[in-house]
């Protein structure tokens, strides 16, 4: 048995990689495509079959352990900067940490590890990632001008980040404090006219496909930006779609993330019953009962595209859903530009800031 992980073209017998736009395995020397479940049934290109069942079940599959075939010829690559620990096979090897940009070196042979239960497989590739980046800088009024021209793409990687996904029944009682004013004039006296309710919402919410970032080397904050994933696209783990790509191993255990993606869930549902309470001047919920129930999870490995580039010493960083391509990012601020458009349009302290707010939160 080879201890390297290949998908050998049935033409060259050369090194086949996951193509995202034909999402089939693909020959670089002869351009050669065959599907994954063609690859599969080919008798001299046997794969050890994946034995996630075809429906899918939210529950915790903790036993779902990589076996040897499938892990063979997958090694674990660790950064010696920032520990950061990547799966790629052999043949796709790795050079340099995506998460920092340093070196890395080989750890080991891969095992141990829960076995991702579904994939979302990189859909669009790397021209188009390049292509993402360039259009994000686009339109930025306090992006430096020579930005653009004096800055270079360090690396661009595509990377498959893990992320267990949750789903739960919500059932949800709110009081809110509403109030409705009503003003007028009489003989040049104003009235003010103040009712308060009592406004009352319950109901049940379902909540499905809930993410929730399983690598503490990828911000919450970058990874929520990056959002959504269309997990209808999901498909079965098979080690094929990991060909020509990397795969981050995962370091934050079900438990936190339960608690990070139970909260988005119960924001989720609160802001869906205030948003409900209409016609009242103001609204505020005074007192709520939130209950989580039929918690499940499971584990899925999503695709991203990492851009990391250097301008005037300082390092920058970009992500793109390699399944839609929405692309987010950090840009640097053009200090002298901001507060001269801040002059001459009179801002005060409080307007400024709050352009600063918006301007981080667009970048």
């Amino acid at each position: 048995m080879s201890d390297v992980m290949e998908y050998k073209c049935p033409a060259c017998d050369g090194a086949m990689e996951f193509d995202s736009k034909s999402q089939k395995l693909k020959c670089p020397y002869c351009d050669t495509e065959i599907s994954i479940s063609e690859f599969q049934a080919s008798p001299q290109n046997e794969i050890p079959e994946d034995d996630t069942d075809d429906e899918v079940h939210w529950t915790p599959r903790n036993d779902d352990r990589w076996t040897e075939g499938d892990a063979e010829g997958i090694h674990v690559y660790t950064c010696q900067s920032c520990g950061g620990e990547i799966l790629a096979d052999q043949t796709t090897g790795a050079s340099t940490c995506p998460f920092c940009g340093n070196h890395v070196v080989m750890k080991g042979q891969f095992s141990g590890d829960l076995k991702p239960n579904f994939i979302i497989p990189f859909k669009l590739d790397k021209k188009v990632a390049k292509e993402a980046y360039y259009r994000h800088l686009k339109g930025k009024r306090f992006l430096p001008k020579i930005f653009r021209s004096e800055n270079h793409i360090d690396e661009m990687k595509g990377i498959y980040v893990p992320f267990w996904i949750f789903e739960a029944d919500v059932k949800a009682s709110v009081h809110y404090n509403a109030e409705k004013t009503r003003k007028w004039d009489k003989q040049g006296v104003e009235y003010t006219e103040h009712k308060y309710y009592d406004v009352f919402r319950s109901g049940n919410i379902t909540y499905r496909n809930v993410p929730a970032n399983g690598s503490s080397k990828m911000e919450d904050s970058l990874m929520e930006s990056i959002e959504p994933y269309n997990f209808s696209e999901a498909v079965s783990f098979n080690p094929a779609y990991l060909a020509g790509y990397a795969a981050d191993r995962y370091d934050v255990n079900t438990d936190v993330c339960l608690g990070r993606a139970g909260q988005r869930i119960q924001n989720s549902a609160e802001l869906s019953f205030h948003e409900t309470v209409q016609g009242y001047q103001s609204v505020s919920p005074s007192r709520s009962s939130i209950h989580l129930q039929n918690t499940r999870y499971c584990y899925a490995l999503y695709p991203v595209w990492l851009l990391n580039t250097t301008w005037q010493g300082r390092r920058y960083i970009f992500a793109m859903n390699g399944q839609t391509g929405k692309m987010v990012g950090d840009l640097p601020l053009d200090k002298k530009e901001f507060w001269k458009y801040a002059v001459t349009r009179g801002l005060g302290i409080s307007a400024v800031l709050c352009i600063i707010q918006l301007l981080m939160t667009m970048m």
